[in-house]
């Protein structure tokens, strides 16, 4: 039997910058084949050219052994290529039916009419066995992620696709929903389609991949069996490193930092109330919509609180207002970080320096050079690559504008640490550093508080972990305590 996708000596090149270095790629029918490496290996680069968004590469690409050339998403739909993105490419204001025959509406009266019905009945026969609870009439900014994501792949099987590939499907996604995510998945490759998994998180990879390409620089590194390789051997062959194992060590005293007081916002969040140590790590775990990052928004001034107190080292903070949270030491890295925590097209030197401007100035005019001479210091501290902090920002990895959202509270002189999934879509080897960067500021005595949907992630930083479910903190963990069990059993309703 012929593959399914046969890449052969595939290269692309920005100008005189080569990105991929003849890279092979094979996969075979019905099965689920993981591309992996860290931020910048290539993987992007690689489902681009497949789903006809970069032109202009050389090497070969066949389906079922027949050679193929992909020269622009239309062609990738045609050769049979689907492509669901992290960030969904979805019309928000249209609805499900609408958002799945975007570029083929079905047409009546001679073509010149949109068939609207024949639409929806169609959709609703292609969700069927997804989730035949969507309403397809419905706007489609009304779902949830995973039904969203849903929708992409009924949209892909509308499209007839035999090679589906998904790039971080579970990143806003709860277990429950990767639980459904990863049955869809066995009902597509049982129909012989191919799925292509493009994911930072070793876990799901070693649940539904059955073999794997790793990119390192550009570079094809190596093709491996997945049940067959020990994760370790995986992710030292992605990093090209063995990564140091840091243990999380408490670096708590009794000196309270900040206090939160009955902080409510609507039924979003309600009576929060809680203590945060100097040098103490406190995780925020619960399920999707349970309040995690709106408390972290109330805290930082992003949002205004209904009721409640913040106080910071005695003193109490005016409800609303992010500057003064700032001046009172605190520092806020956003869960959407290309959102709402960069400003993409400057350099890095001007996003570290935003909350601190004051130091870098002089007669109300920047001190250029004296501001890149700290970005310069702060980012080898955190280990910035590549090491140019004139470069956009937006050009960086995910990992690296991490880094650099993280310097800018270290130019600040931040006390109080408030990070919101803080390595999501990070690969494993930038995710390490991070993880180091927080036992880091915790042993220096700053005070922070992580929020993460990934339970392994907040047991491995915390000291100690606050639980929310439906807007409230539902149990406070510590030591001991703190397992998965424990988490899940106080974050899921008791209805």
């Amino acid at each position: 039997m012929d593959p399914r996708l046969s890449l052969t000596n595939v290269e692309k090149a920005f100008g005189a910058r080569k990105v991929l270095h003849g890279v092979s790629l094979i996969v075979q029918p019905g099965e689920v084949h993981g591309l992996l490496g860290e931020n910048g290996a290539g993987k992007s680069t690689l489902l681009n050219i497949l789903s006809g968004v970069l032109t202009n590469y050389t090497g070969s690409i066949e389906i079922d052994g027949k050679p193929v050339t992909i020269t622009s998403p239309r062609s990738a739909t045609e050769a049979g290529i689907a492509m669901i993105h992290q960030e969904l490419q979805q019309v928000p204001e249209l609805t499900v039916a609408q958002n799945i025959f975007l570029g083929g509406a079905l047409r009546r009266a001679g073509g010149l009419l949109v068939d609207q019905a024949a639409q929806e009945n169609e959709a609703r026969r292609l969700l069927a066995p997804l989730d035949p609870k969507i309403d397809v009439t419905a706007p489609i900014k009304g779902l949830r992620v995973a039904q969203r994501q849903l929708v992409e792949i009924a949209k892909a099987l509308r499209a007839k696709a035999r090679i589906i590939a998904m790039d971080e499907p579970t990143s806003s996604l709860t277990p429950s929903e990767f639980e459904k995510l990863v049955t869809v998945i066995g009902s597509l490759t049982a129909q012989g389609v191919s799925v292509i998994y493009v994911s930072h998180k070793m876990d799901e990879v070693f649940r539904v991949c059955t073999s794997a390409t790793i990119l390192r620089d550009g570079h094809l590194i190596a093709e491996v069996p997945i049940p067959q390789t020990p994760v370790a051997q995986v992710i030292e062959t992605m990093v090209g490193r063995e990564l140091a194992h840091i243990s999380h060590h408490s670096h708590a005293t009794p000196r309270v930092t900040m206090r939160i007081s009955g902080l409510s916002r609507g039924k979003a969040v309600q009576d929060a109330s809680f203590d945060l140590h100097a040098g103490e790590v406190v995780g925020i775990a619960g399920l999707v919509g349970a309040g995690r990052t709106e408390l972290l928004r109330l805290i930082s001034g992003v949002d205004r609180a209904d009721s409640g107190t913040v106080e910071v080292e005695g003193v109490t903070l005016p409800q609303a207002g992010s500057r003064a949270r700032i001046r009172a030491g605190l520092g806020l890295v956003p869960e959407e970080r290309k959102r709402d925590g960069i400003i993409r097209h400057r350099p890095v030197t001007t996003n570290i320096g935003l909350p601190a401007m004051g130091q870098f100035s002089r007669l109300g005019l920047i001190q250029k050079a004296k501001l890149k001479a700290r970005s310069e210091e702060l980012m080898k501290e955190v280990n910035l690559r590549p090491f140019d902090v004139s470069k956009p920002i937006g050009s960086f990895s995910g990992g690296n504008q991490q880094k650099a959202i993280i310097g800018r509270w270290l130019a600040a002189d931040t006390k109080i640490y408030l990070f919101d999934e803080p390595t999501r879509g990070i690969d494993v080897g930038a995710k390490a550093e991070i993880y180091d960067l927080i036992e880091k500021l915790a042993r220096e005595g700053k005070a922070i508080i992580v929020v993460s949907s990934e339970l392994p992630e907040v047991i491995r930083v915390s000291d100690r972990v606050l639980v929310m479910r439906e807007g409230r903190i539902s149990a406070t963990l510590s030591g001991p305590e703190i397992t998965e069990a424990n988490i899940a059993r106080n974050a899921i309703p008791a209805n």
